[in-house]
């Protein structure tokens, strides 16, 4: 069996809407690629990345089939946007949900106590048979650090 991390993603595709010279919007089909393997954070399971500013602020992720992070913190919150799909987070109280395409979460788990058991934070996982596609938006200071439920309402 082929070690799926060792599997370069293939480039995801999207539109982009544009104004050329002469003020005319157009569309082109156009493509992100050259993911590069490694860790969003001190301990993550590597995964397949692409940074879209040069800030770190908005990038792809690509899960393949099998994927899994052992207890981890989400080190800076972020909002995270399945692109295609489905993935899982288990929080530390054992409350799981899928996320599937077309959904999105918020990840704010900064700051959690270690339980004696070993769990911290959440474990996230790929699901099913198509590989997890997201898009993750994160600010580089701490406006969003320790927000709560319903802070974005």
């Amino acid at each position: 069996m082929t070690d799926p991390f060792s599997l370069a993603p293939q480039p995801e595709w999207y539109w982009h809407l544009w104004t050329d010279e002469q003020g005319i919007s157009r569309q082109q089909k156009c493509s992100i690629s050259s993911f590069s393997l490694g860790q969003l954070g001190p301990g993550d399971s590597p995964q397949f990345s692409r940074n879209l500013l040069d800030q770190g602020n908005a990038f792809v992720t690509y899960l393949p089939v099998g994927w899994t992070a052992d207890w981890h913190e989400n080190h800076i919150p972020k909002w995270i946007y399945v692109l295609r799909g489905s993935w899982s987070v288990e929080s530390m109280d054992g409350h799981k949900v899928v996320i599937n395409a077309g959904e999105y979460s918020f990840g704010a788990d900064q700051d959690c106590i270690t339980t004696p058991d070993g769990k911290r934070g959440h474990l996230s996982a790929q699901v099913g048979d198509e590989t997890n596609v997201q898009l993750i938006i994160q600010r580089n200071d701490d406006a969003w650090r320790g927000v709560k439920p319903g802070f974005f309402s």
